[in-house]
């Protein structure tokens, strides 16, 4: 039970749930509904198992520097070894691959993208600073991509305008983790920006770029893509960025991370109550 406990620690459940999340919204946006059971199933779970085979596989690369910034993770904590860790994300990536199939070839493509940024960033950007953060930036953003991709409307404007939102606030996220990771990271000769100038300057970057994410927010409703009624998950989403974006600027550490997840999981929860909604509307 411990192994088995162990094993979904390593999934970090709730970033893959969020690229499915954000999956199903850029159907939404892409078909102006719901796609059918079956794709939005498809879609959902492929992007699942692609986010968290690469988080997986994120620990299996990272062992050293967990072992000072994260010691509790399942590997450095011996709860679970790097042999079965490389196992498990390997089967995770089978999993991924045959559901992407079921949705058609360019959706496979588009599937292999994903995990062969997810190694590149595992394997050789993770120290290059912001190279490498915004890589995994642009990951995140494909993920709404991937959504109108898997119903046949791979360039609806407000799927890229979304697909920009979620790669911005993922940006934030990565500036402000590795703020948070310089110890570990000096071991690896990270080049993250808190490394080459500092710790506040890359958590006000960080900010900066969260409360630019508020501002643009606002954008679909002056341009009508959306009835008023949906500054309801909008403003959730706003909240919880601009909230813990602020309390970021004089967090330490631990601290730190509690925020940045905060952050995460308030964006995540205004596209739950926005999709909720459209599925009350129906």
């Amino acid at each position: 039970m411990k192994k088995i406990k162990g094993l979904f620690s390593l999934l970090r459940f709730e970033l893959p749930f969020s690229a499915g999340v954000c999956v199903v919204m850029g159907q939404l946006l892409a078909l102006g509904q719901f796609a059918s059971i079956a794709v939005t199933l498809f879609g959902f779970f492929a992007v699942f198992f692609i986010s968290a085979s690469i988080l997986v596989l994120n620990d299996y690369f990272d062992v050293e520097t967990d072992k000072i910034n994260a010691p509790h993770r399942p590997i450095p904590a011996n709860i679970v070894t790097r042999p079965q860790a490389l196992i498990f994300g390997l089967i995770l990536i089978c999993v991924a691959l045959i559901l992407a199939c079921l949705l058609g070839v360019i959706a496979l493509l588009w599937s292999i993208i994903l995990l062969l940024i997810g190694f590149l960033y595992n394997r050789k950007f993770k120290k290059n600073g912001l190279a490498g953060n915004l890589l995994v930036s642009f990951s995140v953003g494909m993920t709404f991509i991937y959504g109108g991709i898997s119903v046949g409307l791979a360039y609806n404007k407000m799927v890229w305008f979304f697909a920009a939102i979620a790669a911005l606030i993922d940006l934030g996220e990565e500036i402000a983790a590795d703020a948070m990771d310089m110890q570990g990271d000096t071991l690896i000769h990270s080049n993250s920006l808190a490394l080459k100038y500092g710790k506040q300057t890359a958590l006000k970057i960080s900010s900066y770029i969260f409360f630019f994410v508020v501002l643009l927010s606002a954008l679909p409703f002056i341009l009508n893509w959306f009835e008023i009624v949906y500054l309801l998950p909008i403003s959730i989403m706003d909240f919880f960025i601009a909230y813990y974006a602020f309390k970021l600027l004089k967090s330490r550490n631990e601290e730190g991370r509690k925020y940045i997840r905060w952050i995460y999981l308030g964006a995540t929860s205004g596209l739950v109550v926005f999709l909720l909604m459209r599925l009350f509307e129906v």
